[in-house]
């Protein structure tokens, strides 16, 4: 059965723990390690942020998790695999530290992305220079993951992770086998592909998804954005065929874990009611 949790950033300005309360009371057993970076935060120690440190004890976030009788369905780490490696862009190195803390606890999802380019070396690669630096930024997290028993999912979130032309070419050139795919519906849509025809192409290659809806007015956007972190309107509602999508799933197998990434207390509940309508736990 395709099991349903919830993206753990639904309040703005509170901690982790007020997000897995929320999710939690919404009847929520699943939720994502959702915003994390390096190190420590000004906001997570003045109580309003929902970072969760990746240099930290991950067995404090599980316990925090567990307090709420939540399950970690996966780590995200959507990296910036673009741009040129610096100390102060998430990429490879905070890839890494997902992993270890993943595996540490059990976690087999490390979620990453290529991300949109800001620098001008991003926005000038080649598409052959492009799927090399992408390959060379996994080389090591995915040894990694291998080693530790996780797996990273690559997500449409991006001019390449948006195609299924570029992805195979990424999963070719990467070449290992901890390596698969998280399907986003809104991201996919709004990049220009068809999550359906995703789903009827990769298959089991598909191992976790998040789910986003959109209005009609994001039409006129389609093919130029890559991504985006929240839908504000109810799965069903929109311009996104989920349902069909949901039916595919579910005829090639997939029985994981899904998250919501939807705005708004209603929307979440709705879309929630939406899935589990379909057949979802």
């Amino acid at each position: 059965m395709i099991k349903v949790g919830c993206f753990a950033l639904i309040d703005p300005f509170s901690t982790l723990e007020h997000q897995l309360g929320r999710i939690r009371d919404w009847g929520f057993k699943y939720a994502d390690v959702t915003e994390n970076t390096d190190g420590g935060s000004m906001g997570v120690e003045f109580g309003f942020s929902a970072v969760a440190s990746l240099d930290a004890n991950p067995f404090d976030i599980k316990r925090l998790f567990d307090k709420y009788g939540l399950t970690i369905s996966s780590y995200c780490a959507h990296a910036n695999l673009l741009d040129p490696t610096a100390s102060w862009r998430y990429g490879s190195i905070q890839v890494f530290k997902a992993v270890r803390a993943a595996a540490a606890i059990g976690v087999k999802h490390v979620i990453t992305t290529d991300g949109d380019p800001k620098t001008e070396f991003g926005h000038n690669l080649t598409v052959d220079e492009a799927i090399f630096t992408i390959r060379e930024r996994l080389y090591e997290p995915l040894r990694m993951a291998a080693d530790h028993g996780v797996k990273i999912l690559l997500e449409p979130h991006g001019m390449y992770t948006d195609s299924i032309e570029y992805v195979e070419r990424i999963l070719a050139a990467c070449n290992s086998d901890a390596l698969a795919l998280n399907l986003d519906t809104g991201n996919l849509w709004l990049g220009g592909g068809d999550p359906l025809q995703y789903v009827n192409h990769f298959g089991s290659m598909i191992e976790h998804v998040h789910w986003k809806d959109h209005p009609p007015e994001m039409l006129e956007k389609r093919g130029h954005i890559h991504g985006t972190g929240m839908a504000v309107v109810p799965l069903g509602s929109g311009v996104v065929d989920i349902k069909s999508t949901f039916e595919a799933l579910v005829k090639v197998g997939f029985e994981g874990y899904t998250t919501l990434e939807v705005a708004g207390d209603d929307a979440v509940l709705e879309s929630y009611a939406y899935l589990r309508s379909l057949g979802a736990e």
